[in-house]
C-alpha cells in the first residue's frame, strides 16, 4: 500500500465538527481510524494520510449521508487551512488568492495537488486528489471543492458563484443535482475526466474583506519556512513528486522532464535526489500506474486501450505487458476476476 503523506490536524477537524453538528460520535471515529485522541487537539499537529482516510470512511458510514463532502463544507474556517487560510485571508483579490494556493497547500496535507490554467474568457481550478479509496475520495472531492467555493464567498463578503463546476464521481440522483446545483449556483457536470470548478476571468479582479500586505509579507515567510522544514523530510519530497505524476497522469502523459520542471528541478538533480531517499522516478511511476490501473479495471467500464493512454503508455501493448509484470496477470484476467 502507497503511503498517502499527511494531513493537518485544522483540515482534519472540518469533518469532525460537521459530524458533531450530525450527533456522530467522534471518539469512536477518531479510535477507530487509530488516532490517539490528544494528537486531535493539536493544532500544529499532523497525522498520516491513512488515518485520515479512515477517520473519513468511518464518518461516511456513522453519518448515512451521501453529500457528507458537500455539507462538510459549510463548517470550513480560516485555520482549516493552516497559514493558508490566513495569508488567503491578507490577499487584496481572488486572484491574488489563487496564487497562493498551490505554492502552499502542502501545508494543509497530501491529499492532493492544485493546477490552474487560463483558456479564454474563463479560469480552470483543477484538484486532483491523491487518495484512491472511491468512497473516501468522492467526499473528499465534493468537501475540497466546495470549501473553496464557501471561502471564496466568505473572503470576498459576497455570494460569488463560479461559472461551471465538474466532478469526476457518478451522477447522482435528481434530488441530490438539485442540491449540488442550490450550492454552487451554477451548473453541476457530472463523470468530467477532471475536478474543476471554472470561473470568469474577471472574477479575479473581486477585491477581498480585509487585505493587509504587511501582514501577508509576514504570514508567507512563515509559511516558506515550514515548507522548507517539510522539504528536509525525505518522505514528504516523494510524496511530492508521486503529487505531481499523479497530476502529469490526469493529463495523459508522464515525462520525467515535466515533473522536475514543475518542482522547479532538473530532470537530473530530480532523480539524483530520489535516488538519494532509496527510490527512483520510474519506481514511483510504475507504483502510480499501477494503483491507477487496478483502480480503472475494478471501477470503470474504460476499454484497455483508453487505460493504457490514460496512464501515459504508448499502445496498448506495453501497458500489457507492464501490468503482467507487475501483477503476474493480464489487464483482462485482472478484471475478469475483480469483476466477477
Amino acid at each position: 500500500m502507497k503511503h498517502l503523506g499527511f494531513a493537518s490536524i485544522p483540515a482534519v477537524q472540518q469533518y469532525l465538527r460537521y459530524a458533531e453538528n450530525q450527533g456522530i460520535e467522534t471518539a469512536e471515529a477518531i479510535a477507530e481510524a487509530g488516532i490517539a485522541p490528544n494528537v486531535i487537539n493539536n493544532e500544529n499537529g499532523r497525522i498520516k494520510g491513512e488515518q485520515f482516510q479512515a477517520l473519513i470512511k468511518a464518518l461516511i458510514q456513522k453519518s448515512n449521508d451521501p453529500l457528507m463532502g458537500l455539507h462538510s463544507s459549510q463548517h470550513v474556517q480560516p485555520g482549516s487551512y493552516s497559514v493558508l487560510g490566513y495569508i488567503l485571508m491578507s490577499c487584496a483579490t481572488i486572484g491574488e488568492a489563487l496564487q497562493r494556493i498551490a505554492r502552499f497547500e502542502r501545508l494543509v496535507g497530501d491529499m492532493g495537488v492544485t493546477t490552474t490554467k487560463a483558456q479564454g474568457k474563463f479560469i480552470y481550478i483543477q484538484w486532483h486528489c491523491a487518495y484512491l479509496d472511491t468512497a473516501v475520495r468522492q467526499q473528499m472531492i465534493d468537501n475540497v471543492l466546495s470549501s473553496w467555493t464557501n471561502y471564496a464567498r466568505w473572503l470576498a463578503n459576497q455570494d460569488t458563484s463560479p461559472h461551471k463546476v465538474m466532478l469526476e464521481h457518478p451522477r447522482p440522483k435528481p434530488e441530490d443535482i438539485d442540491q449540488y446545483e442550490s450550492f454552487f449556483k451554477c451548473p453541476v457536470e457530472f463523470e468530467a475526466k477532471q475536478n474543476t470548478i471554472v470561473l470568469h476571468q474577471s472574477i479575479l479582479n473581486e477585491p477581498l474583506r480585509q487585505p493587509d500586505k504587511l501582514l501577508l509579507k509576514t504570514l508567507e515567510s512563515h509559511a516558506e519556512s515550514q515548507i522548507s522544514k517539510l522539504d528536509e523530510n525525505d518522505l514528504s519530497f516523494s510524496i511530492r513528486v508521486s503529487n505531481t505524476i499523479r497530476t502529469q497522469l490526469n493529463m495523459g502523459v508522464a515525462r520525467k522532464e515535466l515533473v522536475a520542471e514543475e518542482l522547479n528541478l532538473t530532470a537530473r538533480t530530480l532523480q539524483r535526489k530520489l535516488v538519494s531517499v532509496g527510490t527512483s522516478y520510474q519506481e514511483l511511476l510504475n507504483q502510480i500506474r499501477l494503483e491507477r490501473a487496478t483502480d480503472m479495471l475494478n471501477n470503470t467500464q474504460l476499454a484497455i486501450q483508453d487505460i493504457a493512454f490514460n496512464l501515459g503508455f504508448t499502445d496498448g501493448r506495453s501497458f500489457h505487458r507492464s501490468f503482467k509484470s507487475w501483477t503476474g496477470q493480464t489487464p483482462g484476467d485482472f478484471r475478469g476476476k475483480n469483476c466477477k
